[in-house]
């Protein structure tokens, strides 16, 4: 039985995908999630940063194709509120594991020394942190354009963390511009209607939802941190100082499982949004699609991962980013601060190559 491939760009009913992957055979294995774990597993639970949109399906497949019962660990996934809020949840002990922004799980560990949280594997090689304008609002390429504009943004939102580091490496007057604190479900919408110029966000969110909500793709201006001079890493798996302690086999079978995960994610985005489907009723197929993409192509499958590896770090790259944290916040102790990354976790150099 052949199966037509949509065409891209077009949308796509729920109804329509549904029969596209039952087509692909992609259903039988959707429904793994559902079987009996067996009886020596290890529960753990896991934060995402986000709802389940696009990027979750790097986890969900996990879950979903058995990778994490394979490595004897009874995974659930859970919801985030925001990438910032994943690292209090994890060092509170109510998850065990998370996906959250390693540059807050940096400041974490500068503000609570004794609590020795650690990121295991990085996820996004390049940061999604943008300011998402409008070009009719007076918004263009040039990070100066932003000065005189009015800018909204959710005090918790991650990308807006790093907008005392965008604006002194960018030489950008912070008394020019206006700053209205905004929650995050409006911020799309009051960019869309005008009462702002520009917003913060992950540029995998706030992009496609403006075009989702029909801002005209050609009105978006993407100022993307990383293309101006942010040498920032992005999000990255944490885990809990006890599991560490107490279960290390746990975080290398958590991680041997989300490699496996990625590669089957990026061999075929279109086969793992049935996941991201299956647990949000109100997902359209084509926009969590262009989502998960998206992350993939900018954030996941970098040069730099495809020349080294996934999930580890450049120690220098890795510097330098501290250094650019350090033009914002005065660090208590900024070696120990730094000292974030626990890179002995990951699997082997082969399995993580791309």
């Amino acid at each position: 039985m052949s199966v037509a491939m949509p065409l891209p760009g077009a949308p796509i009913s729920r109804r329509g995908f549904g029969r596209f992957l039952a087509g692909t055979g992609v259903a039988a294995w959707a429904g793994l999630r559902s079987a009996p774990v067996a009886a020596a597993t290890i529960p753990l639970r896991f934060t995402l940063d986000w709802r389940f949109e696009g990027p979750a399906a790097l986890f969900l497949t996990a879950l979903d194709k058995g990778y994490f019962r394979d490595e004897g660990l009874d995974v659930t996934i859970e919801p985030g509120t925001g990438s910032r809020e994943a690292i209090p949840r994890v060092a509170s002990g109510d998850f065990d594991a998370g996906f959250g922004d390693v540059n807050t799980l940096i400041r974490f560990r500068d503000e609570k020394p004794t609590i020795d949280l650690k990121a295991v594997m990085m996820v996004y090689d390049r940061p999604p942190f943008a300011i998402v304008g409008r070009k009719s609002r007076g918004i263009s390429s040039d990070p100066k354009s932003l000065e005189g504009k009015k800018l909204g943004a959710p005090a918790a939102d991650g990308a807006f963390a790093q907008w005392p580091v965008f604006r002194k490496v960018n030489g950008i007057d912070d008394a020019k511009i206006k700053l209205e604190n905004i929650g995050f479900t409006v911020r799309e919408p009051m960019l869309a209607s005008g009462e702002l110029d520009a917003i913060f966000g992950f540029a995998h969110t706030s992009v496609i939802n403006m075009k989702a909500r029909g801002v005209p793709a050609e009105d978006i201006v993407t100022l993307l941190m990383a293309d101006h001079g942010i040498e920032l890493y992005g999000n990255a798996v944490i885990v809990s100082p006890k599991l560490i302690a107490e279960k290390p086999q746990a975080v290398r079978g958590l991680l041997r499982a989300i490699t496996r995960s990625v590669r089957d994610v990026v061999a075929a985005p279109e086969a793992a949004i049935a996941g991201v489907l299956q647990r949000n009723d109100g997902a359209r197929p084509e926009i969590e699609l262009e989502r998960l993409k998206m992350a993939l192509d900018h954030y996941v499958m970098t040069p730099g991962v495809k020349a080294n590896g996934f999930g580890s770090i450049d120690k220098a790259r890795w510097q330098k980013g501290l250094d650019q944290i350090g033009l914002a916040v005065s660090f208590k102790d900024k070696a120990k601060a730094g000292n974030a990354f626990a890179e002995g976790f990951l699997p082997a150099e082969a399995e993580r190559a791309f």
